[in-house]
């Protein structure tokens, strides 16, 4: 039983190879694929060199570094040329250069000069303008942004533009024949009520005739109050839409949503516009130095002083610029106020968190 059962399975195998020999020799075969065709196309896909893809690449890179490399130096060199020419002059000066409010430069060989009472005036001027002029461009930004219409919107922000396109000049006159005699009995006013504040007693010129930091911080604060604007309006028309309605989903107010996620989203973008309206400010010129009456005597600390800023300071006496000497002490007030901007955007970008959004 067993032979006869291993008969019948070879019997069978054998016919099954016959059966499937047989089929494989009905199936047409493949072609052969030739050798030559493909080497051909082996020659013919030939790899990109890296170098030639990779071009245009190398060559934008180099372009941007170029262009970043070329801002550093530029910078660096101002420094230079500046600290060159004023040391000099800090080496010749009879008087302490940080403290002493004189800026007597008529003799050179008896150079008397200081930058307390320059440091003083542009700082204030500055500071009040930041003070008027930011919580005034947030409350524009957020009302073009999040409450006005856009049909209103729209003129209302090329009119704030159009604002930052005002020379400078045209502010100084409007703030010297205009503006300064309106603020008077504001000035008296403060003067009066709060002069047992060093910043509101009264300064080394007359309150009534005008011309006082508080008139020039109050003509700065308007002239930076478009680069304000400007910044914290486009901020705020970044804040991503799913946060603004994930507020409006929990039941938020208008002004809830407004300040749990507008206001923290465009927070960094506030400083920075800060920051760059308050270098505005502080390297004014023109406006500054027509408003701001001189003042024979040192100053107080005060909104009502007169005096100079650095730059009126420099530009005043720009057509004397003929001795060396003389010339690096308004350059060494120069250098101040150069150091001084680059300190004020350091701190700008350590309250900003080191980001900047939008």
């Amino acid at each position: 039983m067993t032979v006869h059962d291993d008969v019948t399975a070879a019997g069978q195998s054998d016919s099954t190879d016959r059966r499937v020999g047989g089929d494989t020799a009905q199936m047409p075969s493949e072609p052969a694929i030739d050798s030559a065709e493909s080497a051909d196309a082996a020659e013919s896909v030939k790899p990109i060199h890296p170098k030639v893809s990779n071009s245009p690449e190398v060559i934008f890179r180099s372009l941007a570094t170029a262009a970043g490399a070329t801002i550093v130096a530029a910078i660096a060199l101002i420094a230079l040329f500046l600290l060159i020419k004023a040391v000099p002059s800090i080496g010749a000066n009879h008087a302490n250069f940080f403290t002493s409010p004189q800026f007597d430069t008529n003799d050179a060989g008896n150079l008397k000069f200081g930058i307390r009472d320059l440091f003083m005036v542009t700082v204030m001027s500055a500071g009040l303008a930041l003070v008027i002029a930011v919580p005034i461009g947030v409350g524009i930004a957020l009302f073009l942004t999040q409450y006005a219409p856009k049909a209103l919107a729209r003129p209302f922000s090329m009119l704030v533009d159009l604002l930052a396109a005002v020379p400078s000049i045209v502010f100084g006159l409007w703030g010297f024949l205009v503006l300064a005699q309106h603020l008077v009995p504001v000035e008296k006013f403060f003067n009066d009520n709060l002069g047992w504040l060093f910043l509101f007693k009264s300064g080394n010129i007359s309150i009534d005739g005008g011309g006082t930091i508080f008139t020039a911080g109050v003509v700065l604060a308007v002239m930076i109050l478009p680069i304000i604007t400007s910044v914290s309006r486009e901020v705020f028309n970044l804040t991503p839409r799913a946060h603004i309605e994930a507020a409006q989903a929990l039941g938020a107010t208008k002004w809830e949503v407004v300040r749990m996620t507008v206001l923290p989203y465009g927070r960094s973008g506030v400083i920075a516009g800060s920051m760059l309206g308050l270098g505005r400010a502080l390297g004014e010129t023109i406006a500054v130095l027509i408003v701001l009456r001189t003042a024979q005597q040192p100053g107080h600390w005060s909104l009502f002083d007169g005096g100079y800023t650095f730059a009126s300071k420099i530009a005043s006496a720009a057509s004397e610029f003929s001795q060396a000497l003389p010339t690096g002490a308004y350059i060494a007030a120069g250098f101040v106020l150069f150091v001084l901007t680059f300190v004020v955007n350091a701190l700008a970008r350590v309250a900003a968190g080191g980001k900047v959004n939008g």
